[in-house]
């Protein structure tokens, strides 16, 4: 589930996951990512249940990390939590936050969250958050704590996540470029950490499938026939991506599971 707070009406920044930075205007609507969640939870006894991304900045990181815990105590341990820091100017002003210095913010914010959900007794004090000793739960059912993914592409971003996270959690739109030099860069930032532990990807895609036998007349990446569609799983399997997100987003529910079906006989 993404998060969205607002559809501006004369946005300050453009839309990132757009070539002319509109937002699509399925965004103007968009449910509450942790709420719709946990009816998932309620609904569901095996597949993992995860953000893509929320904005953390937007959040006190208390509340939203006893939202994750908690979503991670009624699933019995499926919670995900993929996190980002945004990129909307209107989001932030609408949220109260600075736009500066959001990196510093979200090394800080990310500490915190950990903290929260191992330690018994969680106290910080930091240079934007600060939280007076206090025991704070519930802790999660993952031990050490919930993984942590985080959106994001910029060297900053990579050096978080080899710090502080458990992954990184990009897009896959145009070119698998920017997605292999990210996993090239990550695994540089890994080196030299004290932590024995490798970094995950998990890549959200949006594959357009089509009914046509013929191959090669497809627009771009992740389109085409069915066939072409699962090569391009494949290569991005080849690349160092541990899972895929499927954002289909056709209307027809059954459709939608038939074509996951046949796309997951792609995957070794």
């Amino acid at each position: 589930m993404g998060e969205r707070l607002l559809w501006p009406i004369h946005p300050q920044t453009p839309y990132p996951g757009a070539a002319d930075g509109n937002l699509p205007t399925a965004l103007q609507n968009v449910l509450d990512p942790l709420e719709t969640l946990t009816l998932v939870a309620a609904k569901t006894d095996k597949i993992a249940l995860g953000t893509c991304v929320v904005d953390m900045l937007f959040h006190n990181p208390v509340i939203l990390g006893r939202q994750f815990a908690t979503l991670d105590v009624l699933s019995q341990g499926r919670c995900i939590c993929g996190l980002g820091i945004g990129w909307s100017k209107d989001e932030y002003i609408a949220s109260n936050v600075p736009f500066e210095n959001r990196g510093e913010r979200a090394d800080e914010f990310i500490q915190v969250l950990t903290r929260i959900w191992t330690d018994d007794i969680v106290e910080f004090k930091g240079k934007y958050y600060n939280i007076p000793a206090s025991k704070i739960g519930p802790k999660p059912i993952q031990k050490p704590r919930i993984p942590i993914y985080l959106g994001g592409f910029t060297q900053r971003t990579y050096s978080r996540i080899a710090k502080y996270a458990d992954g990184w959690l990009p897009t896959a739109s145009g070119s698998l470029g920017y997605i292999q030099n990210g996993i090239k860069i990550l695994k540089e930032n890994e080196k030299g950490k004290k932590e024995n532990r490798s970094l995950g990807v998990i890549t959200l895609i949006f594959p357009e499938v089509n009914d046509l036998k013929e191959e090669g007349a497809r627009r771009s990446l992740f389109s085409g026939t069915i066939n072409e569609v699962g090569s391009d799983l494949r290569r991005i399997q080849g690349i160092g991506v541990n899972h895929v997100i499927l954002g289909l987003m056709d209307q027809d529910l059954d459709r939608v599971i038939d074509l996951a079906k046949q796309l997951s006989k792609f995957i070794r």
